[in-house]
């Protein structure tokens, strides 16, 4: 195990690499900057803030010296928040984003893997089709469209539930949560409850499980201590990186909702050209994948023991 930790940490390397290359580009590349949107800056001012942070150096300097600094773990400073540095920012919106995704996550699994194993154990049958049937809905309707639709509904028309996230001098209770909550996890459930469905069907046909159902064992059995843990696999492939997503959450939701997470904070920072936020969060969100993918690494040989051996 410790050597799969060292070599995900050197394939890492280069990753990241590619990464913050292709974002430090793209985003220099897009018209206007950080201060265009200052019409009334005198052209001295103006160049004495691109001086500020070297801005006025040629792209290859620009990028060197962000590469310098990211080793020694200095995202900068934000343009548009210039009182704060944009770690202070993504530790400032981590939380909200974590309470979200974590919560989002867990309803995810929750809900998916049974309805999926449900959905295989009742193949073919009107159960299985219902369960299909709302699985589809929730991947075709967009968290756009979700989210606003239940504060329509639960809490403008019912008034059951609180319509924002954070309210003033309370801050995020569970109450509060439920409709940012459901409407992120929707689609992952409906995506895990496919997947789940397909890899259990295919592991039902194996040749093990029909040497348990010889051996007299319940179907029950068959299913949960036999039929689950390989059918997993598909699974947790698939949760290592909606699982990173999720934790830094959505943009919409956080907007619609009014949290101030990260994802809100990589939206103004895209529109304000605050290049150095928007990096920040794109080399935290790489971060998050990578380390996610080795979870999922070490999941698959607690999972399958032919790999721990292997």
């Amino acid at each position: 195990m410790p050597g799969l930790i060292f070599k995900r940490f050197l394939s890492a390397i280069p990753t990241l690499l590619v990464l913050v290359t292709a974002a430090f580009f793209l985003m220099r590349a897009v018209p206007g900057g950080p201060f265009a949107g200052e019409r009334n800056l005198p052209p001295q001012v103006e160049q004495n803030l691109l001086a500020a942070y070297h801005l006025d150096e040629s792209l290859g300097r620009q990028y060197l010296r962000y590469l310098v600094n990211l080793c020694k773990g200095d995202l900068g400073p934000s343009f548009q928040y210039p009182d704060y540095d944009v770690a202070e920012l993504i530790a400032a919106g981590l939380p909200y984003s974590l309470q979200l995704g974590g919560l989002a996550f867990l309803l995810a699994l929750a809900l998916g893997i049974p309805a999926g194993v449900v959905a295989a154990r009742r193949a073919n049958t009107w159960v299985d089709a219902s369960i299909m049937g709302v699985s589809l809905v929730g991947i075709s309707v967009p968290n756009f469209v979700v989210a606003p639709l239940l504060v329509l509904v639960f809490a403008i028309y019912l008034d059951w539930l609180p319509a924002m996230a954070v309210e003033a001098g309370s801050g995020m209770g569970l109450r509060n949560m439920v409709l940012p909550v459901i409407a992120l996890a929707l689609p992952q459930i409906a995506y895990i409850a496919r997947i789940t469905r397909s890899s259990m069907l295919e592991v039902l046909s194996a040749g093990f499980i029909t040497m348990a159902r010889a051996r007299g064992l319940s179907s029950r059995r068959v299913l949960w201590g036999h039929a689950l843990r390989p059918a997993l696999l598909p699974v947790v492939s698939y949760v290592g990186p909606a699982a990173a997503a999720l934790l830094t959450g959505s943009v919409v939701v956080e907007t619609i909702f009014g949290i101030p997470g990260i994802g809100r904070y990589f939206v103004q920072g895209a529109v304000n050209r605050d290049y150095t936020l928007v990096m920040g969060v794109v080399v935290f969100y790489g971060v998050l994948v990578i380390a996610f993918n080795l979870v999922v690494d070490i999941g698959y040989r607690l999972i399958d023991p032919r790999l721990r051996r292997a």
